[in-house]
């Protein structure tokens, strides 16, 4: 629980940096033998690209680094509940262990504890056995998350 924390204090960095840009604050990275390997933040509105998600910025470029598109035996940490885009990347890139925030109420309506994509998991019998872990530094995460909206709703009441 420790090391999880203190790896989740490092995509809280990212993802205020994503906000600093006028992204959505979503922050990752990449685990392996207790060493960064990659990171990324959201981008996708700067970039133009609707893949630019802090996820898939961080495996690309553990990709690169490993020299492998298959993730063995690392543990990616990201602020907030990967989408479905992400998290079919997860599952391809053969991650070992995710670990997030706070579950997307976006993609999550009826309840706070049950991930939709999660679920898919169990539906579909994927094959790959992904290890899941979520609820770290929640509030954290979502004051980040909150604070970026706050910011955006104010700004755009001013235009109208």
């Amino acid at each position: 629980m420790n090391n999880d924390i203190y790896w989740m204090k490092y995509t809280l960095k990212l993802a205020i940096l994503a906000r600093n840009s006028g992204e959505i604050p979503v922050g990752a990275i990449i685990i392996k033998n207790n060493k960064i390997i990659s990171y990324g933040y959201n981008n996708s509105i700067k970039k133009n690209d609707p893949t630019a998600h802090a996820e898939i910025i961080a495996l690309r470029k553990a990709g690169k680094y490993l020299k492998n598109y298959r993730l063995l035996n690392t543990t990616m940490y990201v602020t907030l509940e990967p989408c479905l885009m992400c998290f079919g990347a997860i599952i391809i890139s053969r991650i070992s262990r995710l670990v997030f925030g706070p579950y997307n109420k976006k993609y999550n309506k009826k309840s706070d504890k049950i991930g939709t994509f999660i679920n898919l998991l169990k539906i579909y019998d994927i094959n790959h056995r992904l290890k899941i872990r979520s609820g770290i530094l929640i509030k954290e995460s979502k004051n980040i998350i909150k604070k970026f909206f706050s910011i955006k709703r104010k700004k755009n009441n001013f235009l109208f």
